[in-house]
């Protein structure tokens, strides 16, 4: 007997107040970047109705305007219409950012300390991290995020395109799929929830969405007259954005992953520079799962790599297949461990990490993106022959 099951995966828009504060954040780390490639940052926003707070640490060479950075990245997410509270013409700002902690910095640098035991750079975190791919879709991501992602690219272009002048930043998408025997068959529910201005019905609203957006972007084979459609449930949303809730960065941390298919570690990733191993090991991790599976060693991949803060090493290195590996398991650890490194001095210089490329990581998922592989590197799966030749 076929088993079967539904699993659901959500995404929001770069217009969601929490997304706003990931955009925000990793705006600054790329401002900070784009003129001092040895900056630290962990820089964390809160937005509430017309009011951005920055907090965090931050040490840097850098100079720049951080009011005009924030002003700029309201303006590109889309908050410039006056219906709306949250506005880049006229918001308060408070900036409370400090400096990073003289502690936390002897541990990271390349540089000898009292009772630091290696003068290599080390993690500048302890914590667990995780990456993870699987066979469903080109981009080995999981089915349900991946089309939740994709409806939420699309709702924001047709929203930029001037298309549908109604529509407001504030989204989120929902998919959900049946699995039959682990393998992604249809899709028996799809949700979608946008903001939009009071000039426009909702029943319009769920008769141009199903059409132009759903049926555009879920393909047709996966739909089938039983597919639940939910376009604007409750019935109203005028009201959205930091107007609507407060926003705070690194609360996606599910929808900036792998929809909840794969393990998290609970770090969040935007407004931190590459030496927080919360972010640059998670892409790490991803890396290596993706070209496990991309060399045909498995269909199913995750990897969990463990830090201590202020050591270089990983205090651990799990690989798990899921029981759908082509070789021996054990074959599969010894060549990860054997094709990669795992310090964090090596993969951040392996991945290239220190580039102002953050903010075209934050919305629609740090991962699966495969249209920019030269800045998003961790997508590549340069590795897979070397893999190959590993377990050989």
């Amino acid at each position: 007997m076929a088993n079967s099951y539904i699993f659901s995966s959500e995404s929001v828009t770069e217009g969601h107040p929490d997304k706003v504060c990931d955009t925000i954040s990793d705006s600054i780390v790329d401002a900070c970047f784009e003129q001092d490639l040895g900056s630290r940052v962990a820089c964390e926003t809160l937005v509430k109705d017309n009011l951005v707070v920055l907090g965090g640490e931050i040490t840097t060479s850098a100079k720049f305007d951080y009011r005009e950075v924030v002003k700029a990245a309201i303006t590109e997410i889309g908050y410039v219409n006056d219906d709306c509270k949250f506005n880049a013409a006229n918001f308060f700002f408070i900036n409370a950012l400090g400096q990073q902690s003289p502690d936390i910095a002897q541990g990271v640098d390349a540089a000898a300390a009292d009772h630091k035991d290696t003068a290599e750079q080390g993690a500048g975190d302890q914590g667990i991290m995780f990456g993870y791919a699987v066979r469903e879709t080109p981009a080995l991501m999981p089915a349900p995020i991946a089309y939740a992602h994709q409806l939420g690219e699309a709702i924001t272009k047709l929203r930029k395109s001037g298309q549908h002048t109604w529509l407001r930043p504030d989204s989120k998408t929902q998919v959900s799929m049946e699995y039959v025997d682990g393998k992604p068959t249809r899709v028996t529910a799809v949700v979608v929830s946008t903001q939009h201005a009071a000039s426009i019905g909702t029943p319009e609203i769920r008769e141009i969405l199903k059409k132009e957006l759903i049926e555009a972007v879920i393909p047709g084979e996966l739909l089938t007259e039983d597919t639940e459609f939910h376009i604007n449930p409750t019935g109203l949303f005028i009201i959205g954005g930091p107007e609507g809730d407060c926003g705070l960065t690194g609360r996606k941390i599910i929808v900036d992953t792998y929809g909840g298919m794969g393990r998290h570690g609970g770090g969040a990733f935007s407004g931190k520079d590459p030496s927080k191993v919360d972010r640059s090991a998670a892409y790490m991790c991803r890396y290596v799962a993706k070209n496990v599976v991309a060399a045909g060693l498995a269909d199913r991949c995750e990897l969990q790599l463990a830090y201590a803060i202020g050591y270089p090493q990983p205090v651990s290195v799990h690989v798990d297949t899921f029981g759908t590996n082509q070789v021996d398991n054990d074959k599969i650890v010894k060549a990860v461990k054997e094709v990669f490194s795992f310090k964090p001095a090596d993969f951040i210089r392996d991945l290239n990490l220190l580039r102002p490329i953050y903010r075209k990581t934050t919305n629609y998922g740090h991962f699966g993106r495969e249209e920019d592989t030269g800045s998003l590197t961790w997508e590549k799966t340069d590795k897979a022959e070397a893999l190959k030749s590993a377990v050989a």
